[in-house]
């Protein structure tokens, strides 16, 4: 009987949870989804669950623009009130570039909810007042 033997990858990780900007070191596999075999160069714990979420199930933030009729401004700020999978970052920016929103709008306005099936909203992060 032979042993399978489990191909590992090393990769480079700039940490960016803390000001620390740490420079970490990783070793993992990709059979059956990616695993964390081993890390070294983090100087807290936020730093390895963090690799690891990047390496299992990676997860972004958006924020960008959308149009505005009859504002004060010509594009009101957006952004993701919660990450969503990366996967699906190009899913929710197709919903958003097909939104054009009417003023007046404020601050933490819900603008689109569960964009693309996604658990989260699409939120104002800009007041535009009517023109």
């Amino acid at each position: 009987m032979t042993e399978k033997t489990i191909e590992s990858i090393k990769g480079e990780f700039v940490c960016v949870v803390c000001p620390n900007g740490c420079f970490i070191e990783a070793e993992y596999t990709t059979e059956g989804g990616a695993k964390l075999l081993s890390l070294a160069g983090n100087r807290c714990e936020r730093g390895r669950d963090w690799v690891r979420q990047e390496l299992e199930t990676p997860m972004r933030t958006i924020a960008t623009s959308i149009p505005v009729r009859d504002g004060d401004f010509l594009l009101a700020s957006v952004r993701t009130a919660a990450p969503i999978p990366l996967e699906r970052v190009a899913d929710v920016m197709r919903e958003i570039r097909a939104r054009t929103l009417d003023a007046p709008l404020s601050i933490g306005q819900v603008v689109i909810k569960n964009p693309a099936g996604t658990n989260t909203e699409i939120v104002v992060t800009r007041e535009v007042a009517r023109r």
